[in-house]
């Protein structure tokens, strides 16, 4: 598997930041919030879970810095909500609002 890199605002695998096989773009919002906007995996490595290391990757970040999530991509939203390992981040518990 790719080694995971940092970039700006960003995890990444692949030869750089412009040309990944996977990432997610994250923003601070605040000092203790952090909104993750956008997954993506390559096709050709769909399915192999590396799109919640991607996640797993902000959420480390989240915990050392002593911030919470908000999740803006709808995939970061359901991997967050469907993991109870993730309420010490998770901004808000979405199922609860519906």
């Amino acid at each position: 598997m790719e080694t995971i890199k940092k970039g700006e605002n960003k995890f990444y695998m692949g030869e750089n930041e412009t040309n990944c096989i996977a990432e997610i773009n994250y923003y601070p919002n605040g000092d203790k919030e952090i909104d993750i906007d956008h997954v993506y995996v390559s096709r050709a490595f769909r399915k192999q879970g590396i799109g919640k290391i991607m996640v797993d990757q902000v959420v480390a970040l989240a915990r050392k810095e002593h911030k919470r999530i908000n999740p803006v991509c709808s995939y970061a939203e359901k991997v967050l909500t469907e993991n109870e390992e993730y309420a010490d981040v998770l901004i808000c518990n979405f199922d609860e609002m519906e």
